[in-house]
């Protein structure tokens, strides 16, 4: 069969087809997997959102223990730490402008980075959007985010600027005035929108909608190898064609 393979000139176009075969339906099996993950985790980040919030000591267990709690609604009070405030740059369709993140304190001493929300670039400077001071006691929700990490096109944080391009919750922490707490959640919190009136930061700035295009990879994937296959049949009959030609020509 392999002689009958190289002396048609069919060997290599074989072992090629196949070889690419098994890469192809291997690529759009993986894309399947991804989907399956994807409407997973979609489906999680969307019962989360609407669960009842925990508190702030459940998620720092959990947290600890390692538990998954990305997008999970945490409830927290406490009193903002006065004049710390960190933008992260966060350009929107409006045009360009910030998200606020400020520290939370709490009575028990653990302080909070919650992401207050977010502001034009007008309004960046805090004296231009001078909100009601008060130091009682403020209570709110947010959704627990985990520190971001840094990809490979990610412009490096700028702290002498105090611009922000990932949301490093440890330089954060590292970034706060000497005394003004030495516990920091190992987590934000996103603010829920309503959390403050304007000119205030707005919250529900959560980016929920997640990508998923696996399903048009893998259609892709398949529908290429199903091409491969129908190349390869219309290939080999050629090549066997012409050589039944050849064949009766000689005789």
């Amino acid at each position: 069969m392999a002689a009958d393979d190289r002396r048609t000139g069919l060997l290599w176009p074989s072992i090629f087809s196949a070889f690419a075969l098994v890469v192809l339906l291997g690529l759009g099996t993986w894309q399947v997997q991804r989907l399956q993950w994807k409407n997973g985790l979609i489906a999680q980040i969307e019962a989360r959102v609407h669960a009842v919030p925990i508190s702030l000591a459940d998620a720092l267990a959990a947290v600890k223990r390692g538990d998954d709690l990305e997008y999970a609604r945490v409830k927290v009070t406490g009193t903002w730490i006065p004049g710390v405030e960190w933008h992260l740059w966060a350009p929107s369709s409006n045009g360009p402008g910030w998200h606020v993140y400020a520290p939370l304190k709490t009575n028990g001493g653990t302080v909070v980075i919650v992401n207050r929300g977010f502001v034009p670039d007008a309004l960046r400077n805090p004296a231009t959007r001078p909100e009601p001071s008060s130091p009682n006691e403020e209570t709110l929700v947010g959704l627990l985010r985990m520190p971001e990490p840094k990809h490979l096109f990610t412009p490096d944080n700028d702290l002498a600027r105090n611009v922000w391009y990932s949301r490093d919750i440890g330089a954060m922490a590292r970034a706060m005035p000497v005394g003004a707490g030495a516990d920091v959640a190992p987590f934000a919190l996103d603010a829920e929108a309503g959390s403050a009136p304007p000119p205030a930061p707005q919250g529900g700035v959560t980016r929920l909608e997640l990508p998923n295009s696996h399903l048009q990879y893998a259609v892709t994937w398949y529908g290429l190898a199903a091409t491969l296959v129908g190349v390869y049949v219309a290939f080999v009959r050629s090549r066997l064609q012409r050589d039944r030609e050849d064949a009766g020509s000689a005789t």
